[in-house]
């Protein structure tokens, strides 16, 4: 009789464990879900003003034409993503296109001193912190469901349910990597 209560209680014990575990892995897809979607709504924040950004900078910035469009390019990519990887390059050449953007503005005094230039400078700036900071949440709840599903007991249970891992918000392209060249041609303002 008590090796039955003893079998009895380790079966209860790993069916706790079991929907512990499969909880656990629930509660991370979850979290990293949500992330994802943290970033995706501040890209979408920031891909809305570059309409504005491009418009008021349009008219002062006539030689630097291909940031303008190196911008545009990247807003188009990101809308056209469908994998966390293509909506990362989308993202890095869209920061190092508004990066240079407003590298290049310090050549323009009047555009310096418009005042809807500098309210959306203002504004990109703090939805790129945010962006940063959502980028590195991401990565970590990444990290977390990936250990959660690699580690043993608890990888079996997730190949059972049939979890995966998931990628982390990174650039690997060579072209997304190479620094931007930015090309002043003063001699027509």
């Amino acid at each position: 009789m008590n090796f039955l209560y003893i079998i009895l209680g380790i079966l209860i014990l790993i069916t706790f464990y079991i929907v512990y575990s499969y909880n656990h892995l629930i509660k991370a897809r979850n979290m990293v879900d949500r992330a994802y979607s943290n970033i995706d709504a501040l890209l979408q924040k920031r891909f809305d003003l570059v309409p504005n950004l491009v418009t008021t900078v349009k008219g002062y910035m006539k030689h630097e034409r291909e940031l303008l469009e190196e911008i545009t390019r990247a807003r188009s990519e990101w809308m056209d993503a469908s994998t966390i990887q293509e909506n990362a390059e989308a993202d890095d050449v869209a920061s190092k296109a508004l990066k240079s953007i407003f590298a290049v503005s310090e050549s323009y005094p009047d555009l310096k001193a418009n005042q809807n230039f500098l309210m959306l400078q203002e504004e990109l700036a703090g939805i790129e912190n945010k962006i940063a900071y959502a980028r590195q949440r991401y990565n970590r709840t990444v990290m977390s469901l990936n250990t959660a599903i690699e580690q043993f007991p608890t990888n079996l249970i997730a190949q059972f349910f049939r979890f995966e891992t998931r990628e982390f918000f990174e650039v690997e392209s060579d072209k997304v990597r190479k620094v931007p060249q930015v090309k002043m041609d003063r001699g027509e303002e």
